[in-house]
């Protein structure tokens, strides 16, 4: 009996010890990070349509349904701009001879972490599912097309390439660059997004275009294949 006793005293100090340490984490996170992103749901339905250029960065209360933890460990120790505009390139565009241009020089650097930091910031940001249902009830599963046809699909027969980059030099600039999202997304939530983005953000600025499931999975299925040809 003594035995057993001890046994439990030992788990509870050890979860009492687990769940101060994800505290400490979460503080951290949130003290480092929450100047820009939102940690607590936002019902953004609720507020007007300026609250989108309020915004400085996406939000994080569901990067667990959304990001590859991988990914996320790398790229919080060597942050690489992943929309060229930020993310309201209103904000941060000039009028040029040939039309807008970026202006970098209000386009703020996002910090870096060291290693150890970026396993626990990644760990945190992974915890934060709200919405696994919705990635759940996705119908997706990962298959193949051709690069070309893929190509054209994304470009020429939905005009994905107006806003989003699918090669480091190539297309538009004002939404994320897609050359490396198969890499830092969850696959099924790159199709959700694509399939109903509103349903995700109601201010956001990709527009809901009300396309197929057959669509959707070549979409999501060229940037599975491009992604792997990138570097």
């Amino acid at each position: 009996m003594k035995y057993r006793y001890l046994t439990y005293l030992i788990v509870c100090f050890s979860s009492v010890a687990l769940t101060a340490h994800a505290d400490e984490i979460k503080a951290l996170v949130t003290a480092q990070c929450g100047s820009c992103h939102a940690f607590n749901e936002v019902d953004y339905a609720r507020l007007s349509l300026a609250e989108r250029a309020e915004r400085k960065a996406p939000p994080l209360y569901y990067a667990g349904n959304k990001f590859r933890k991988g990914w996320l460990v790398d790229w919080l120790q060597h942050p690489v701009r992943i929309r060229p505009a930020g993310y309201f390139p209103p904000s941060h565009t000039v009028a040029g001879k040939d039309g807008d241009v970026i202006d970098t020089e209000t386009l703020a650097e996002h910090v870096s972490v060291k290693e150890s930091d970026a396993i626990k910031f990644a760990d945190y940001l992974m915890s934060l599912k709200p919405y696994t249902a919705r990635i759940e009830a996705v119908d997706y599963t990962e298959g193949s097309i051709s690069w070309k046809m893929g190509n054209l699909n994304f470009g020429k027969f939905n005009g994905c390439d107006a806003c989003h980059r699918d090669a480091p030099d190539y297309g538009g600039l004002s939404g994320p660059e897609l050359y490396t999202s198969w890499q830092r997304l969850q696959p099924k939530f790159i199709a959700s997004y694509i399939t109903d983005p509103v349903a995700w953000d109601p201010h956001t600025l990709m527009p809901h275009k009300d396309i197929n499931p057959a669509v959707v999975k070549k979409l999501t299925d060229y940037l599975k294949v491009n992604g792997e040809d990138q570097p």
